[in-house]
């Protein structure tokens, strides 16, 4: 199983960014996918989930300012970031979790594609 994440850049304060995540190989019943991220120096943190029912989670950060969405018929999640701040600038990691058919739980995470936001 491969997720790959892709639609990072360099964007000045205020712009937009859409992120994917195209997860590929023997996975199925994706039960929550989300994309965390990573500043220099600091801790891995969440940044958003959804469920395989379509609920969003957000940290309060990003808030009002970033979407995110899937298309279970691509095994794909995607994250829409407006209004970027230079504060989002961190390496965004994209993340599948779910359930093996014998009921233990798989987890997968991205390569990370890096968010660059100048001031």
């Amino acid at each position: 199983v491969q997720l790959q994440a892709s639609g990072g850049g360099l964007v000045q304060a205020g712009g937009s960014l859409r992120l994917s995540c195209a997860a590929s190989g023997s996975i199925f019943n994706i039960n929550r996918m989300g994309w965390y991220r990573q500043a220099p120096g600091k801790e891995r943190e969440l940044v958003a989930t959804i469920s395989s029912g379509g609920n969003a989670n957000y940290t309060d950060s990003v808030k009002g300012r970033f979407t995110i969405s899937r298309d279970d018929t691509k095994n794909t999640v995607y994250l829409q970031m407006n209004s970027l701040k230079p504060e989002d600038t961190a390496v965004y990691y994209c993340r599948a979790e779910g359930p093996y058919v014998d009921s233990s739980w798989y987890d997968y995470w991205g390569q990370g594609t890096q968010v660059t936001v100048s001031s």
